[in-house]
């Protein structure tokens, strides 16, 4: 239930934040919560100098568009903070065991979601089931954004320690900036390349004793 609750308002959060923010930027304020987890309990100089470099690298990408987009901003950041959330429940489910694997929980989940972002999107949604090519659309988003990536890292999950887990997702900023550029049009302003290159460095120092 907790882990449904959290896909569903996480997201929300990021449609809402990606409606008036660059792809690219919202992709590497999310990832700043992976970071956090990757680096728990590691103080060491390498793991600071990373952290560091990602703060870093978010401070220049927030920078780059704050004065008029602030509400973009807000719900970025807590769209980060949901994510957190989700490595850690999602962990914890991918466990399995009384007979039950993650991903039939995973299902379960998805299941809360949807009651969960029930009242923040039904009435957006009610046009699209009289129109197949928005449901179709819609379909294929949710199948897309949701269902094929979380199964996904439920395998990994399964698989990986939180903190190499975590550390894996330094994909997420290049690929939302490379994703933005083609299929949005989103083309990255030097500060922003120099933002999102920050935040990958500092992906690329952090190192975890159980990677």
């Amino acid at each position: 239930m907790g882990l449904g609750v959290i896909l569903g308002l996480m997201n929300t959060l990021f449609y809402e934040a990606i409606a008036r923010l660059p792809l690219a930027t919202v992709g590497a304020i999310e990832f700043l919560g992976p970071i956090a987890l990757a680096a728990w309990g590691m103080r060491t100089r390498r793991n600071l100098a990373a952290i560091t470099l990602a703060a870093g690298g978010v401070y220049v990408l927030t920078d780059v568009r704050i004065g008029g987009e602030l509400l973009g901003y807000l719900f970025a950041f807590a769209n980060c903070v949901l994510f957190m959330g989700y490595i850690i429940l999602g962990h914890r489910i991918s466990a399995g065991g009384a007979g039950v694997s993650g991903i039939d929980r995973l299902g379960c989940a998805m299941l809360a979601a949807t009651v969960a972002a029930l009242p923040f999107g039904i009435n957006d949604a009610l046009p699209a089931f009289a129109n197949p090519m928005l449901l179709a659309a819609a379909i294929g988003v949710g199948v897309s954004s949701s269902v094929i990536p979380y199964v996904c890292d439920q395998l990994a999950m399964a698989r990986l320690p939180r903190a190499s887990f975590a550390l894996l997702l330094s994909l997420l900023p290049a690929s939302a900036t490379v994703i933005g550029f083609i299929v949005l049009r989103q083309t990255p302003t030097p500060a922003e390349l120099f933002g999102i290159t920050l935040v990958i460095a500092g992906v690329a120092l952090h190192r975890s004793s159980d990677a």
